[in-house]
């Protein structure tokens, strides 16, 4: 058995994920941050996009722990992440070079036990919490810093880039980096996966999800918003059509007062008629503000664009 999917973080862009879906793809494994809390700018977007159209989806964090207390705050920070969506597939931590090279340079002795501890670290923890734990690397640095041990311990997904598969026990294959599906501008990451997990998972209860409860409505769509300068919550819920209360039960705001222009809140679709347009090549947001009867500054605002001279083509556009 092997299971089409792929995986995706914000380098991929903005994703149409009904064409993916149309393409034959049965997963998608979705970057939700990397460090101690920083979230993938899409990972909002693409796990609710994928719940509301029920492609199967799993979460990986990329590692830069330098010590098993780091690594703890790591899987943290991701539970808060992706605790509001539904997750069919393990919550997975990537560990590679660049986490040993990090380390290196905060002046961490970065041994094989270490790596393991760390590993160990963060995956306990995600059990701990209910979830069906994971780890990612190579095959360079699994020989190198880790050993088949953690393999039989956690889930395990394998990145090794060649024609065929080479007997290596794992549950997902990373195949290929240099991918091209429809619905998706740049290369994107592809993988086999070789084990049924929504079952697993279901099965055992795991996820959050139940062995016999039929499966929860989708999570509910939302667009996002950047908060700018002089932005009241209060405005920006007159601006979508929305309540205060709405804006902060979506995004556990227990301060109304307290909102910081940079950073990206939901706000519920529906709240207003949004409308979406898909930016081609030779677009201007001049050109496409003229054609929809808007202006440059409104379509900054609602985008969070910085210059309105830098847009690319295969990104998608709220216009109003």
């Amino acid at each position: 058995m092997s299971i089409k999917g792929l995986d995706v973080s914000e380098f991929q862009g903005s994703v149409d994920w009904e064409k993916v879906k149309a393409a034959g793809y049965r997963f998608a494994m979705l970057r939700a941050g990397y460090g101690y809390n920083t979230v993938d700018q899409r990972f909002r977007e693409n796990a609710a996009e994928c719940n509301r159209i029920g492609l199967p989806i799993g979460a990986y964090w990329f590692c830069y722990a330098c010590s098993a207390t780091k690594a703890v705050r790591e899987a943290d920070g991701c539970i808060d992440t992706i605790s509001g969506y539904r997750l069919d597939y393990p919550v997975c931590y990537d560990i590679e070079q660049a986490s040993a090279d990090y380390a290196l340079k905060q002046g961490v002795a970065y041994t094989p036990a270490l790596a393991r501890d760390i590993v160990r670290s963060f995956c306990d923890r995600i059990e701990s919490k209910g979830y069906y734990a994971m780890f990612y690397t190579n095959r360079n640095f699994l020989d190198t810093y880790l050993d088949t041990e953690l393999t039989k311990r956690y889930a395990f997904w394998y990145a090794r880039y060649t024609n065929a598969y080479d007997g290596t026990d794992c549950g997902i294959w990373q195949y290929s980096s240099t991918g091209s599906i429809p619905g998706i501008s740049e290369n994107v990451d592809l993988d086999l996966g070789y084990v049924d997990y929504p079952s697993v998972i279901k099965k055992a209860g795991l996820n959050h999800l139940t062995g016999n409860s039929p499966a929860p409505s989708p999570t509910p769509q939302y667009v996002t918003y950047v908060i700018q300068p002089g932005d009241t919550l209060s405005g920006i819920a007159q601006r979508y059509g929305t309540t205060v209360s709405a804006l902060s039960q979506l995004n556990g705001i227990s301060n109304p007062d307290r909102i910081y222009a940079g950073n990206t809140i939901k706000v519920p679709e529906g709240a207003d008629s949004a409308q979406y347009y898909t930016i081609r090549s030779g677009d201007t947001l001049s050109g496409i503000a003229q054609r929809y009867g808007t202006t440059v500054s409104a379509l900054s605002r609602l985008n969070g664009i910085s210059d309105p001279d830098r847009i690319y083509a295969g990104e998608r556009l709220r216009i109003r």
